[in-house]
């Protein structure tokens, strides 16, 4: 059971080269002149195209992700992704607002983007990284999110037995954009809120874990500096035991029971940016998965994703502007000696981030896949409604997450890909949802 719970906690969120090396990677990206178009189709004997837009880490690490049979189309170069109309209207109402604290903390936000990407010095600057990430955090993705999960263990191209489905939630209740809680509470949905969202994972499968649900608090005060902030708090009802149960937060940096995943590997980083001392490693013009055209869980469960079973290689890829930032650990039992992240300059989404060991030897290659709200053909219709507020979402959310071990062949692969931003209905809805006590009702 201990296993299973563990396992889970990495669900519920569901629900990075040295800068001088990276420096010379930009300038030499930004040069080269792509020998593939929109609409070419790149297999594995043209799969050398790719090499110069790709992550040399990657790149050296290719026969997990390229293989005999992949079709891999090239999609438009530098899309329009931009933002909803709200969250735009409050980072150009807040522009200049914001600012590094001690202790790389986040001071005088309100909502929107913190500070402006484009203005942000990435080699002049010693604040660039924070700054960044801080962006990064406070990406627009909606008002939180709800979808159906499949979480699948690899173990060198085999499937193992032990997987887990079901549905996951989880709501913002601070730094809201909808002008009916920015203008009239700062952005707070309840007044004199302390959490800055909530949500988590309940779990259908497998039958021995069916019934399992998570609740976790992120609070305002992660922001602060690491003296006052108060860490996530986090309920698991475990229906053997008919009772909730308080996790450790300490279990968030750790190896999920065996598994590849921490928790906050989600999303390429779902930490809390105290934590940790930032640099940015420079600017690359980068190709990687941005808006799919793949029907995977749950409305197909069966799609190939390559010979591993974690390759997004048959799908659409496209070439962005990307920043390169570094996660240095300031704890010293921390698993990773560092972190790089690779993250979309537009939307801030993260492309890729490769997680080293205490050995400074490459140990995690994480990947992800996108879906932008506003196209319709895997479903061929809405799938990702607006709401008040916000009347077109313009979200390209994170539909699956993928990890491999580069030292043993394993890896996860988390696929949820009809992952929605759309609000509650209700204040009412959103109060019970949050409610610790609806863990003990169970199912």
């Amino acid at each position: 059971m201990i296993r299973t719970i563990s396992c889970t906690i990495a669900i519920a969120a569901a629900l990075v080269l040295a800068a001088d090396h990276a420096s010379a990677q930009a300038e030499d990206a930004g040069a080269i002149t792509p020998s593939f178009a929109e609409g070419d189709i790149i297999g594995m004997e043209t799969v050398n195209k790719l090499r110069p837009f790709l992550p040399e880490e990657y790149w050296d690490n290719r026969d997990f992700f390229f293989y005999e049979g992949m079709s891999l189309e090239i999609g438009p170069t530098m899309a329009d992704y931009t933002e909803a109309d709200a969250y735009k209207n409050a980072t150009a109402k807040f522009k200049g607002q914001a600012r590094i604290g001690p202790d790389n903390s986040l001071e005088n936000y309100t909502a929107g983007l913190p500070f402006d990407t484009e203005s942000i010095d990435c080699l002049g600057d010693p604040q660039a990284g924070v700054k960044i990430m801080w962006n990064f955090t406070n990406q627009w993705r909606g008002a939180g999110g709800k979808t159906d999960f499949f979480y699948s263990y690899w173990d060198r191209g085999e499937q193992l037995p032990l997987y887990y489905q079901g549905t996951a939630k989880g709501v913002d209740l601070a730094h809201r954009v909808e002008p009916q809680y920015l203008d009239t509470q700062g952005g707070d949905i309840f007044r004199g809120e302390k959490r800055k969202n909530a949500g988590g994972p309940e779990v259908d499968a497998p039958f021995d874990a069916r019934g399992i649900m998570l609740l976790s608090y992120r609070y305002k005060s992660s922001d602060g500096p690491q003296a006052d902030a108060k860490n996530d708090d986090t309920w698991v009802y475990v229906p053997t035991l008919r009772r909730v149960r308080r996790i450790s937060t300490a279990q968030r940096t750790d190896a999920v029971a065996g598994t590849d995943f921490t928790m906050d590997d989600l999303f390429s980083f779902n930490g809390i940016v105290p934590q940790y001392e930032w640099q940015c490693l420079g600017e690359r013009r980068i190709i990687g998965p941005m808006n799919t055209k793949v029907k995977a869980y749950p409305y197909e469960k069966d799609h190939n994703f390559g010979p591993y079973g974690l390759s997004f290689a048959d799908d659409r890829w496209e070439l962005r502007d990307a920043i390169i930032v570094r996660m240095t650990p300031k704890n010293e039992d921390h698993p990773y000696h560092h972190k790089d992240i690779y993250i979309d300059k537009q939307t801030l989404t993260a492309m890729y981030s490769f997680a080293y060991d205490q050995k400074g030897e490459l140990w995690k290659i994480i990947t992800h896949n996108k879906r932008w709200s506003g196209d319709t053909s895997l479903t061929g219709g809405e799938w990702y409604p607006g709401w008040e507020g916000v009347e077109d979402p313009r979200d390209l959310t994170i539909v699956s997450d993928m990890i491999v071990n580069v030292q043993t062949g394993t890896g996860n692969r988390i696929e949820f890909w009809n992952r929605v931003g759309t609000a509650m209905k209700s204040k009412g809805k959103i109060r019970r949802y949050i409610d610790v006590g609806r863990l003990t009702k169970g199912r």
